[in-house]
């Protein structure tokens, strides 16, 4: 096994199921809710990107900016119908719960209706080659994942960090009540954080599409696994998020070499089992409580 090769592919896996894990945190610890519906928000996106290759051009912006513009209005929808609703309901995490699930059902029986069960590829948007770094031969693909994704990433943090919308994402995230005390607009705050995190989840589907086909409920593999990162990180922690899809992607990339694809996710699973095992919040989880 070549050690290199792995390297690199666990860091690329880890940077797609980190952009879903870090989505699902942010959504959890500003808004309260387990968004089930990121799933279908991934193979929305990437329908979206396979139509605008199709139609418009097989340029890899294009693309990208298809699958990114989206990911963030599926996600924007998945807010109109399962947060601004039920938010001010009793019991709002479990009402959000199954509304995302059934958005997420609902869906992909939508998509199988109008594209059919048959798979879809997007074009290769970064080529074909590879290049050579050191004793390592990266291709493109693993390479166009990695700088595409830290890229969304560093923006998306940045614009949280320096932005007033983004200063009041991060409020809700510490103390959503507090937030609103001191005005913080409920409603237009997790609009935002739905955007944002459907447009991670966007590039997820066009990045993870270069390798797999898309299909209606191709969703259902990545919304797992990016709960499986969350869950390990800890949710509501990006930094634990980050370190979880690290681990996770070394341990998905090291099965798949060593024993074979479908032991995957069972070595997954176990992983997160022993995780929470050790601590029980994840990796470096935030929140002390369950959400009342």
């Amino acid at each position: 096994m070549d050690p290199y090769y792995l390297l690199l592919t666990a860091v690329s896996l880890a940077s797609i199921y980190g952009l879903l894990a870090i989505g699902i945190s942010i959504i959890w610890s500003s808004l309260g809710m387990i968004n089930l519906a990121q799933g279908f928000t991934f193979t929305v996106a990437g329908y979206g990107a396979w139509l605008a290759a199709q139609n418009i051009s097989t340029n890899g912006f294009v693309v990208v900016a298809a699958g990114v513009i989206t990911g963030a209005l599926a996600g924007a929808l998945t807010g109109l119908l399962a947060f601004i609703p039920l938010y001010d309901k009793p019991n709002f995490p479990l009402r959000s719960l199954i509304a995302t699930l059934a958005i997420s059902l609902m869906g992909g029986q939508c998509l199988l209706w109008l594209f059919t069960p048959r798979v879809r590829a997007l074009p290769k948007i970064f080529g074909l080659g590879s290049i050579h770094i050191g004793p390592a031969t990266a291709s493109y693909d693993k390479i166009g994942a990695i700088v595409c994704s830290a890229l969304l990433l560093l923006l998306t943090l940045g614009w949280m960090k320096g932005s007033r919308r983004g200063l009041e994402i991060r409020a809700m995230m510490q103390n959503p009540e507090g937030a609103a005390l001191v005005g913080v607009g409920l409603r237009s705050t997790a609009m935002a954080v739905m955007v944002v995190t459907g447009a991670m989840a966007g590039l997820a589907s066009v990045l993870l599409s270069q390798t797999y086909f898309i299909s209606p409920f191709a969703g259902t593999t990545p919304l797992v696994k990016g709960m499986v990162v969350a869950l390990a990180g800890g949710l509501g922690s990006v930094a634990g998020a980050l370190i979880a899809a690290v681990l996770i992607g070394f341990v998905e990339a090291f099965t798949a070499v060593e024993l074979g694809g479908q032991y995957v996710l069972m070595t997954q699973f176990l992983f997160i089992i022993a995780v929470l095992l050790v601590r029980p919040r994840g990796i470096a989880g935030m929140i002390e409580h369950s959400r009342e």
